[in-house]
């Protein structure tokens, strides 16, 4: 048998797996909530360990604010810097407290958007364009309030500890009974408002553009499967078009979060004093870092999901979905 023979033989059981999955989803355009909350688990927490380097790099440039004495003069000189102060582990302090959330963030996100796309799908399994935004909408503020806003809290006020001369958190559990001792439980609940317009705005942007470009790429056949390549590229223009869309809410939920937050009283009044005293730029600052972890980010995410999900509609049947 020649060596093509062999190569078509060898990928046949993916070619097989792949349809069978992509055309169980093209039946009715429905996921089962119990694997949407698997799939999404698990891609979190691969994106995570990929993407971090470059969100602790996002979030340095945006805490070492204009009005103070700045120690960055941008993402590439605040890389060099903390592998000269604590090597290259260094760009990996605060990954713990971003994990344990990034796991749940990604199961509530997904469940809800299929859960809420469950409710909403045609016969033929399509949603209008209205319909992906409002489910996306959704699936981010779930995100917000269940996960994101309590973690993201605790990751900004452990990343900002560690730029200080004496860090006074130990480790994550020791950092959270720290915060909620001395601030009670809306300490890890600060920026609320900030988070919630953030992650919602978000992600009815990603899973609009997303879903868009891949109805895009099937031509109308909502079993046929893209690709990795495809989907990836889908991902990070989605993930793109989110950063242009809400980077100054991104700033304003940092500012929030951080140990200087209590000199705001308010989201609003986080905004008013950032555009009086610092200007319109301060609201972009950190966008090159975050528009590259974004990218990457929600590139990762989608494809590990469908593929992911792919997976188990193969090994897990599920009748009706």
């Amino acid at each position: 048998m020649d060596h093509s023979a062999n190569s078509k033989l060898a990928s046949y059981p993916f070619r097989q797996f792949s349809a069978a999955a992509a055309t169980d989803h093209g039946k009715s355009g429905k996921k089962h909530p119990a694997k949407a909350i698997l799939a999404g688990g698990i891609s979190g927490g691969l994106e995570i360990l990929i993407t971090f380097p470059t969100e602790y790099v996002k979030t340095q440039l945006q805490l070492d604010e204009r009005s103070a004495h700045p120690k960055f003069k941008g993402p590439i000189h605040c890389v060099k810097v903390t592998v000269k102060e604590h090597g290259v582990l260094g760009l990996y302090r605060g990954l713990s407290s971003l994990l344990y959330g990034s796991i749940p963030k990604a199961s509530v996100r997904f469940a809800m958007f299929e859960a809420l796309k469950n409710r909403m799908v045609d016969e033929k399994g399509n949603l209008t364009n209205t319909q992906t935004v409002l489910a996306g909408l959704g699936a981010g503020v779930s995100e917000a309030i269940v996960v994101v806003c309590p973690m993201e809290t605790i990751k900004v006020k452990f990343i900002h500890d560690q730029t200080q001369p004496n860090p006074k958190y130990r480790g994550f559990f020791h950092g959270v009974s720290t915060i909620v001792r001395q601030d009670g439980i809306g300490g890890i609940y600060q920026g609320l408002t900030a988070t919630i317009l953030k992650q919602g705005s978000n992600q009815a942007i990603r899973f609009f553009v997303y879903s868009y470009l891949k109805k895009w790429f099937q031509g109308g056949d909502n079993s046929k499967d893209i690709g990795a390549l495809r989907t990836m590229l889908c991902g990070g223009v989605a993930g793109a078009a989110s950063v242009f869309g809400n980077t100054p809410i991104d700033v304003i939920k940092t500012r929030m979060q951080g140990l200087d937050a209590k000199k705001y009283t308010s989201t609003w009044d986080c905004f008013m004093k950032i555009a009086k005293n610092e200007g319109f730029k301060a609201f972009y600052k950190g966008t090159t870092p975050r528009l590259g972890r974004v990218c990457c980010d929600v590139a990762f995410v989608f494809t590990f999901y469908e593929n992911v999900m792919k997976l188990l509609d193969y090994v897990w049947k599920t009748p009706g979905y």
